[in-house]
């Protein structure tokens, strides 16, 4: 028997979408804490963002992880807004041409950024 019904790849656009504004919402906050107050104040010593002690943080898994999820959700939220805003301004591109161009991009910057975060 034949479903009428088709597969969608909206689900997973969705659950990208809403891990990356998640990241965004979390994260955001504690760079503009840190950058904004923390190391301005003097609470946080200067030596947090040197270079060597950047790339310590970036060496360890965990850094791995967390830019990962810093740089690469935050893609795929963009990407979704992009693709979906451009819907509400009645630009139509066609659905492969929309598909490839942003999720597809958003999925080459993360393997770009999966391939970085290895080599360190």
């Amino acid at each position: 028997m034949k479903s009428k019904y088709s597969r969608s790849h909206e689900p997973i656009v969705w659950s990208l979408f809403g891990a990356g504004g998640m990241a965004a919402a979390f994260l955001l906050p504690v760079v503009v804490l840190m950058l904004g107050v923390a190391i301005p104040a003097g609470w946080v010593g200067q030596e947090a963002l040197s270079y060597s002690g950047a790339t310590i943080f970036a060496s360890s898994w965990m850094g791995k992880i967390i830019l990962m999820a810093g740089i690469c959700l935050p893609l795929y939220h963009a990407a979704h807004r992009i693709h979906h805003g451009l819907a509400d301004l009645h630009i139509r591109l066609p659905a492969v041409l929309s598909l490839l161009l942003f999720y597809g991009g958003a999925t080459a910057l993360t393997l770009a950024v999966g391939v970085w975060l290895l080599r360190l």
